[in-house]
């Protein structure tokens, strides 16, 4: 049977024409709605970040552009190994991207290419392994932290500026961890840069 619009027993009506001034609001309500839905979300839990220069070479390159989990340090805890975003602390206007190697607490101490942790656990402390790096530096240092400091380095040692000439971090300088690379296309990823090794406490 074919459907007449003007037919009652089909149950269906011509739409009314919607004003200029309808259209306008309807607009305007699904703007705010999509507002409060996504502000939350871009303020409190994940925001885009663009990696700018050659520090976190090879595991991040100039120009990656990667979403950063804000949430999971609300919850819990950095590890070591993160690779984090996190405001400088000589600007906080400025973002930074480095890999966390030492703990609250800890004591670090960097002879060329070996980095040695001392905490509760490791009196006599241990060796990190680290896979990511490109090359070995030259540097000789120690540092200790106390409760709410985290020592930072790129991975591309001989040209990052990090916690090696400008002290630890903050706990409220951190922004978040690197949770997915998006672009390039090539090189997508979930927890692009994570390293968990048995030994990393």
């Amino acid at each position: 049977m074919q459907m007449s619009k003007n037919d009652p027993k089909e149950g269906t009506k011509e739409a009314p024409n919607k004003t200029i001034v309808q259209t306008i609001w309807e607009f305007a309500t699904f703007g705010i709605i999509a507002l409060i839905i996504v502000m939350p979300i871009r303020l409190f839990i994940a925001q885009p970040f663009i990696v700018s220069g050659s520090s976190m070479v090879p595991t991040f390159k100039d120009a990656d552009y990667l979403i950063v989990d804000e949430l999971s340090y609300r919850l819990k805890d950095p590890k070591r190994f993160d690779v984090i975003v996190f405001r400088y602390p000589k600007d906080p206007s400025k973002y930074f991207i480095k890999r966390i190697l030492a703990l609250p607490n800890e004591k670090i101490t960097i002879d060329g290419g070996t980095i040695t942790i001392y905490n509760d656990e490791h009196k006599d402390g241990f060796v990190l392994d680290q896979p990511f790096i490109r090359e070995q530096s030259d540097d000789s240092m120690s540092f200790d932290l106390s409760d709410d400091e985290y020592f930072v380095m790129g991975d591309n040692r001989n040209y990052s500026s990090d916690s090696r000439f400008w002290g630890p971090v903050n706990r409220d300088h951190l922004v978040g961890k690197a949770f997915i690379r998006l672009l390039p296309i090539s090189n997508v990823d979930l927890l692009p840069g994570v390293y968990s090794p048995e030994d990393s406490q």
